[in-house]
């Protein structure tokens, strides 16, 4: 008795020791204990300090092998905030102006890019011209010809371009998918994603074409359309679209509100998907097959993930996804490790060349064909 109350304790005090801060994690998060990590780091300047940059910066002060170590920003109160807050030296903090002075900073190996969608491109090559890897928050950009550009460039540059696909890395998702690859749902019939909410300021920046490059579907579509081709293991060869605006002054022209799209597979099976911001509580994926079925819902939200199979609810503990990110992107760029689904630029390419389909399908009316 005494040895397992010893065991006990340990334990407790184990965990403790590696308790997250609030910040970090909800309510219903759970706290893991590790072995405590002697690898490699990934030294990670963040661009971008708002809303989502200042939770990928809490998540990664649980992260093992990424350290947040700068911060780039046009706003110089934002970055004097972060320098006492996550205690970055003011040698590693840019403006939008002088961060090509990376390339004389060996301090910091990535760049994680969390601007708005439009700023992507350019921000990227100079980002890879100073020799630093690159990590994009999704969409990689807001078409496929400005995407290339981006993987040329950090091609050239012998650096990695990763996306933030976060949910690449989240247990449950990949559970189903090895499931649909073990062949447990049987031939895969049917994807649905219904991705969506009602969006606030009409003033915000991903309402405005010229920074977001378009409306709901960059935003939250992409879920959708990421999640049917994990889901489903294969490429589109076709996307019809249907376009409805109800708000045309909120929702300006260039802006989509909602779209309703449809995949088709090689193998037959399609999608059947929803992208809005006029809508609360769409966060569902279900993919069908003809031996069993998979439902996630909320399926892409920051978590918990829920998830039930015909063979009961999939049980996992819940870590914060950017902190799970992190690590899992520092093993990519700095021991070579293969994600089960990629999360490199071409990944984030193909994303895009749907998306340009699914905007002309959607002004055509035409099915259009594609070729990833």
């Amino acid at each position: 008795m005494s040895s397992r109350r010893n065991f006990l304790q340990k334990i407790t005090a184990s965990a403790i020791a590696l308790q997250i801060p609030d910040f970090v994690l909800g309510a219903q998060e759970e706290v893991i204990p590790q072995e405590p990590y002697e690898g490699p780091v990934l030294r990670v300047a963040i661009m971008g300090l708002g809303s989502y940059g200042n939770r990928v910066a809490g998540a990664m002060q649980a992260s093992q092998k990424a350290k947040l170590v700068g911060a780039i920003s046009g706003t110089p109160s934002k970055l004097k905030d972060w320098q006492s807050k996550y205690g970055i030296p003011e040698k590693n903090c840019y403006n939008y102006e002088n961060f090509d002075a990376l390339k004389n900073n060996p301090d910091i190996d990535a760049v994680y890019i969390i601007t708005p969608n439009a700023l992507h491109k350019d921000q990227a090559i100079r980002v890879a011209n100073a020799g630093k890897h690159v990590i994009c928050e999704k969409p990689m950009s807001i078409n496929a010809k400005d995407g290339q550009a981006m993987i040329d460039a950090c091609k050239k540059n012998n650096v990695k371009l990763l996306v933030g696909y976060r949910m690449h890395f989240e247990p449950k998702t990949l559970e189903i998918i090895r499931m649909r690859k073990n062949g447990e749902l049987g031939k895969v019939l049917f994807f649905q994603g219904l991705c969506g909410f009602i969006i606030g300021d009409p003033t915000q920046w991903r309402l405005k074409k010229e920074l977001a490059g378009g409306g709901a579907m960059m935003d939250i579509g992409i879920y959708a359309i990421n999640g049917a081709r994990y889901m489903i293991g294969e490429e589109p060869i076709w996307v019809t679209a249907q376009e409805t605006k109800t708000n045309p002054e909120k929702f300006k022209p260039g802006v989509d509100e909602t779209i309703q799209f449809q995949l088709g597979f090689p193998s037959g099976a399609v999608a059947s998907c929803l992208s809005t911001y006029s809508l609360n509580n769409l966060d569902r994926f279900f993919l069908n097959g003809d031996k069993g079925f998979a439902e996630m819902l909320p399926s892409t939200g920051y978590g918990p993930i829920k998830a039930r199979t015909n063979k009961g609810e999939l049980d996992y503990p819940h870590v914060t996804h950017q902190t799970v990110q992190m690590d899992e992107m520092a093993g990519i760029i700095l021991e070579g490790k293969k994600p089960i689904v990629p999360v490199d630029g071409e990944e984030g390419l193909k994303d895009l060349k749907i998306i340009d389909a699914i905007f002309l399908a959607a002004k055509t009316g035409k099915k259009v064909p594609l070729k990833l």
